[in-house]
């Protein structure tokens, strides 16, 4: 199992946390999410290598976005607004 961690910016509720769960679960490959909006962590368990575009795409489609942690450029958890809707 490979274990990747990727940065996300515009969460700030729980609501927002469910919906990036939503989207990355379906990714193929994915065998487990663990997503924080206190943090804007989301950790990414994949039964190979992680498909960073589809990762970052299925986020972008919950209405956030993603950078890959390790040698990513720039910090997206900088930002403070929603994309749910709900706060």
């Amino acid at each position: 199992m490979t274990t990747t961690e990727y940065q996300v910016s515009g969460m700030t509720c729980s609501h927002c946390e469910r919906s990036v769960r939503e989207e990355v679960v379906h990714v193929n490959g994915v065998q487990q999410v663990e997503v924080s909006a206190a943090t804007g962590r989301l950790v990414v368990d994949t039964d190979g290598p992680a498909n960073d575009e589809a990762i970052i795409a299925a986020v972008k489609e919950a209405g956030y976005e993603a950078v890959r942690s390790s040698g990513a450029d720039g910090d997206p958890s900088d930002s403070t607004a929603s994309s749910c809707g709900c706060c």
